[in-house]
């Protein structure tokens, strides 16, 4: 017990430090620091230094909490770092994408896994509800900088004076809301599970609490924990030495205490933080405290993120992807290659954006963390057939997402800004 507890603090510190010197090494290059974290996973794991089995069927209550950890931390760094301000107008791309874009996805993908795997009903919509959702957390590269950074930010001006670029921006709000709307479908593949097909034995409840109640109240809680923590946050400033070396901190305590408290009243916690941030970014649009509050979060983000994908790497590496068939490998490539870009060109038409931005909110639907969330959160609530051989597809899905959109996320977006479209 003892050499494993050793072994793994050194395995923590290493990617403690990849995670502080990875960014800077390949900054310069077409490399996703993603990629990293898994290829360190996998090594140490295929080491024989005593590390654990990595497996999330095997630790599912741990693969939970872990990947909501980092999801919710993503969540409100996103949230902090949005400089436009909320309008249903001004976020008519990320409505295409959440109305129309999400819900093909997820019919999509329910339908192929029943047709081409032959998964049961709830299996099938397990799968289509865990691929849905982009991921805040590994789409870095294609969303927006820091707050501030973006033309006329730090600015009190009207929205239609706002000039953050289209791309970006569509692909941060995507992915701040789409985590917190792919609960209601994870619900009704545990509907399923528990409760059989038929519809008279759970869409009622599902409808009332899962979908209304919950967006509701993870709204509202949100946006009034937000304004609360807002006014808390801007009145002081670091005064002492003390408080100087936790300057933003309260990003932290702000996220879990927005998704404490909305949990506990039953509302979706997801869609809370990401509120939450959003208000918490525009009370004060001017203040300088924004940019600290946003770095304190993406270091914790950054941090987790690679303790997160370095197991995930080694699961890969010790046989999660083992149950693959040809048919699998077929479909994993089906939904990042065909299904997120077709679906996102449908859900962008007739949007006056050029097609050629459009093609790259629809590429980039990266996927990632949330998918392991979703998929851990819906096992351990109901009995799926097929479980494991849903992990090493949604594991494979997001193994080629991680590599082919962290790839060439670096060359697309100079290319855009080039053309001072990104």
């Amino acid at each position: 017990m003892v050499e494993t507890y050793v072994v793994a603090l050194a395995f923590l510190g290493l990617l403690i430090l990849a995670a502080t010197v990875l960014p800077e090494l390949l900054g310069e290059y077409a490399v996703s620091v993603p990629i990293s974290y898994l290829v360190i996973g996998a090594v140490a794991f295929l080491l024989p230094v005593g590390l654990p089995n990595p497996d999330p069927l095997v630790h599912s209550d741990l693969a939970e909490r872990l990947a909501e950890f980092v999801v919710i931390v993503s969540l409100m760094s996103a949230g902090l770092k949005i400089d436009r301000p909320f309008s249903l107008g001004e976020w008519s791309s990320t409505w295409r994408l959440l109305v129309i874009t999400m819900p093909l996805t997820i019919a999509g993908a329910a339908i192929a896994g029943w047709w081409v795997l032959g998964f049961v009903p709830a299996t099938a919509m397990l799968l289509g509800a865990v691929i849905a959702p982009t991921d805040p957390v590994l789409a870095s590269d294609v969303q927006v900088g820091p707050p501030g950074e973006g033309e006329n930010a730090m600015s009190d001006q009207p929205v239609e004076q706002e000039h953050e670029h289209e791309v970006r921006f569509t692909l941060t709000s995507e992915a701040g809301l789409n985590d917190g709307l792919a609960f209601p479908f994870t619900y009704v593949a545990i509907a399923i599970a528990t409760a059989g097909l038929a519809p008279s034995e759970w869409f009622v409840d599902w409808l009332l609490v899962d979908v209304i109640y919950k967006i509701v109240v993870g709204t509202v809680a949100g946006l009034i924990l937000g304004w609360l923590l807002a006014g808390l946050l801007f009145q002081f400033s670091p005064s002492t030495k003390l408080a100087s070396t936790v300057e933003g901190a309260e990003a932290l305590a702000g996220t879990l205490l927005v998704y404490g408290i909305t949990e506990l009243v039953q509302g979706y916690g997801f869609i809370a933080v990401f509120a939450a941030a959003l208000v918490i970014r525009h009370r004060e649009r001017t203040h300088e405290y924004n940019r600290a509050l946003h770095d304190f979060a993406e270091v914790i983000e950054r941090l987790t993120m690679a303790v997160l994908l370095a197991l995930f790497g080694g699961a890969v590496a010790t046989g999660l992807l083992e149950n693959l068939t040809f048919s699998t490998i077929a479909l994993g490539l089906g939904f990042v290659f065909v299904l997120r870009p077709l679906a996102g060109l449908l859900g962008m038409a007739g949007s006056k954006m050029e097609f050629a931005d459009r093609s790259v909110i629809s590429f980039f639907g990266i996927r990632g963390v949330g998918s392991f969330f979703y998929l851990a959160y819906a096992i351990n609530e109901a009995t799926f057939p097929d479980a494991r051989l849903v992990w090493s597809l949604v594991g494979f899905v997001v193994l080629v997402s991680v590599i082919v959109h962290g790839t060439l996320a670096t060359p697309v977006m100079e290319e855009l800004s080039r053309r001072g479209r990104a």
